[in-house]
């Protein structure tokens, strides 16, 4: 396996010099393959030697890795001398295989030969990888480090347990949802960014819906207010990203609460299904040429993710403590209020209600509830923004998906 190993490596880098005479590159598929076995041999050795000292086997296999290294650097230095280039890679590359040929004999075999393969798929994909690199630009490189500081960074040291009064709030629960949230909303980015720009009202929309349909219904209602813009193509964004908004509503049900999931799905699915078919035919019949796809000019709204998790920490406090004192009503009322602001909020927080101190179809009740605000809140924000005509436009959209959804809902009942 040893040999299988450096084999493996050495494949890769002699395939990359594979147009080189025969003597014209410093290390190929046999140079790899023996830099294994030595430093197989080098392990073995380190323990025959030093016997039962695992320090005294670590410095004998040390100073082995030192000797090879200085040992091929030069090679590899001259090549790039000749080259004219500057890579360390090789050089790293060798030292790797050495490394995992010790690993591989005196530690787990499993795991030397899955980084002998992940070495080699990074080895392999230099082009793919390089063009990446050129094509990531300052703010999406730092939206996704941030991203990654919130995934890696903050959620371990948060609290995990309720925290508060009214049965508390779940700050790990609050900031998994905020990270989820702010991974849709630069995937929703990266769709329109790679896409282009020729579908960028419905990707836009679609995407946009990921993180905040409501987000989607301001940003096209300010361009269709601005002069020749396309009112139906950009309501048909805003009907795209609704579709996608009772789906997600469905799915954030169902990560929480399978009863109320069973309650919702039906409904949602229906609503779902007629605002997207009343996008596309809206799509169909408009003229192009908006450039409403500047919805995603930031890779991620961290504003917006910060202040949803405020929100949704908000709206839980707030829910547990109406539906403490009001019981099944209060919660319904308190969902068509705070379904205008965040419907993903007031659904989590429904959810989590069941069975302690909701039933299944009142808390079912409550997050359609909150999703119908939600729906007739987005004329609101068109008439406000954008006039009479994109308003009407959205609420065709609205009242059609609402409409479908209730007669679905009163059927099932």
């Amino acid at each position: 396996m040893v040999l299988a190993i450096g084999s493996l490596i050495g494949l890769e880098r002699g395939w990359q010099k594979r147009e080189e005479p025969a003597g014209g590159r410093a290390a190929g598929l046999r140079t790899f393959a023996l830099a294994a076995l030595l430093g197989g041999v080098a392990a073995q050795l380190g323990t025959h030697v030093a016997g039962a000292s695992a320090v005294g086997a670590g410095i004998l296999f040390g100073l082995c890795f030192l000797g090879f290294t200085a040992s091929v650097t030069p090679f590899f230095l001259e090549e790039n001398r000749a080259e004219r280039r500057y890579s360390a890679t090789a050089t790293v590359a060798a030292a790797l295989t050495f490394a995992l040929g010790g690993y591989a004999v005196v530690g787990d075999l499993r795991v030397a030969s899955a980084l002998a393969v992940t070495a080699t798929a990074i080895l392999a994909f230099r082009e793919p990888l390089h063009g990446w690199v050129r094509a990531i630009s300052g703010p999406e490189l730092r939206s996704a480090l941030a991203l990654l500081a919130m995934s890696v960074v903050i959620l371990p040291v948060l609290p995990d347990g309720p925290v508060g009064p009214f049965g508390g709030v779940d700050p790990r629960e609050v900031w998994l949802i905020a990270i989820v949230l702010a991974g849709m909303s630069f995937a929703g980015y990266l769709a329109v960014k790679h896409l282009g720009p020729d579908r960028g009202v419905i990707v836009a929309g679609l995407a946009g819906g990921l993180a905040s349909s409501t987000a989607v219904t301001v940003t096209n209602a300010r361009s269709a207010a601005r002069e020749g813009a396309a009112p139906r193509l950009l309501a048909a964004g805003v009907a795209m990203a609704s579709a996608v908004m009772y789906l997600r509503v469905a799915v954030l049900t169902a990560a929480v609460n399978d009863d109320v999931f069973g309650a919702v799905v039906v409904p949602l699915a229906a609503a779902a299904t007629a605002a997207l078919a009343i996008g596309i035919l809206a799509a169909r019949r408009s003229q192009a040429g908006t450039g409403a796809d500047g919805a995603f000019r930031n890779p991620v709204e961290f504003r917006f993710v910060f202040a949803f998790a405020a929100v949704l920490a908000a709206v839980m406090l707030l829910s547990h403590a109406v539906a403490e004192r009001f019981g099944g009503t209060g919660s319904v009322l308190g969902a068509a209020v705070a379904g205008v602001l965040d419907v993903d909020a007031i659904t989590i927080a429904t959810a989590r209600l069941v069975p302690q101190l909701l039933d299944a179809r009142t808390a079912a009740v409550a997050i359609l509830t909150g999703v119908a605000t939600d729906m007739l809140g987005k004329i609101g924000i068109g008439l406000a923004i954008a006039g009479r005509r994109f308003a009407l436009e959205v609420a065709a959209v609205a009242l059609s998906s609402l409409g479908t959804g209730a007669v679905v809902w009163f059927a099932a009942s």
